[in-house]
């Protein structure tokens, strides 16, 4: 066995609310700089940017970003980040199996149809909640730190308030429509896909449900994810890193990337965000798994000492 055994009894909601938070995290704090350097690949082409530095490729934009606005821009908007996973994975990933067993009526064998409704419902609630962290998670992200150019925002406190006082609080919730759309197809890609795989795994006893099996379920499902997801993906990110004005909705600004720059715009930042979701995916599910077990090991202790 490799890892922590599995435990005698099945995770609480508790349990796995807070394990999918701090598991997210550790994932956000290894593979942040590719979600920064997809970010600015996603954004490049923009009218707004055309004379800016140009990246190419993921290792090119990380290199260039380090050369040009030192180490730390690879982190810009990491506090933002963490608040965003522990408010949102905590409800999208944490609270799927209780989602799931509210559309299976308890039932232990649950239907792709049924997962699907999980995963729509909590990544759809995580969205309406968390969305301000992601605004302003993108737009630190996006920002430039060149000497002598005048950050966007000088502190994650600061955003916030900056944001809402410019463009009203509606702009703190700017691309919920194409952000809910994008994670009910991610919630749904990702979770069903590692579900099944997993599933499959155990069920033909091709590996025990250990690190080796989470890891691979984890890969499979950081790869489907990414094909389905990237369109809305660049989209998302286009808007809600745009200054008021620019595009009339998420819909216009899909339209104007398709006419602009061809079908291919929404594929930009597709290797980053493999390479970043499949990293993501890895780290994420294996340290999830280990603390739902660990959370679970300890409850006795606590449970003692109480």
């Amino acid at each position: 066995m490799v890892g922590l055994k599995p435990p005698s009894a099945a995770p609480t909601p508790g349990v796995k609310f807070l394990g999918a938070g701090a598991a997210a995290c550790i994932a956000d704090l290894v593979t942040f700089p590719l979600d920064t350097a997809k970010v600015r690949l996603q954004i490049q082409g923009e009218a707004q940017v055309a004379s800016a530095i140009r990246y190419k490729g993921v290792l090119g934009t990380i290199v260039t970003l380090v050369k040009t606005e030192g180490p730390r821009s690879l982190y810009s908007g990491l506090i933002a980040g963490l608040q965003r996973q522990m408010s949102f994975a905590s409800i999208r990933i944490g609270l799927y199996d209780t989602a799931k067993q509210f559309y299976t009526n308890g039932k232990e064998t649950a239907g792709i149809g049924s997962r699907i409704l999980a995963g729509c419902t909590t990544g759809g609630m995580a969205v309406v909640i968390a969305q301000p962290t992601d605004v302003v998670k993108v737009r630190f992200q996006a920002q430039s730190n060149l000497h002598g150019a005048k950050p966007r925002y000088s502190g994650t406190l600061q955003a916030y308030k900056s944001i809402a006082a410019e463009e009203g609080v509606r702009g703190l919730w700017k691309g919920t429509l194409p952000n809910v759309t994008r994670n009910a197809i991610v919630n749904c890609t990702e979770l069903v896909t590692y579900d099944i795989i997993k599933e499959t795994i155990l069920k033909h006893n091709l590996l025990t449900d250990n690190l080796p099996c989470h890891f691979l379920s984890a890969s499979g499902a950081g790869f489907c994810t990414t094909v389905v997801a990237s369109p809305v993906d660049v989209v998302k990110t286009r808007y809600m890193n745009s200054p008021p004005g620019q595009y009339l909705s998420a819909l216009n600004c899909a339209w104007t990337m398709l006419t602009r720059e061809g079908p291919t715009a929404f594929y930009k930042g597709c290797v980053p965000s493999f390479l970043r979701l499949g990293s993501w995916n890895i780290v994420m599910f294996v340290s999830y798994e280990q603390l739902k077990r660990a959370m679970m090991k300890a409850r006795p202790t606590i449970d003692c000492a109480a």
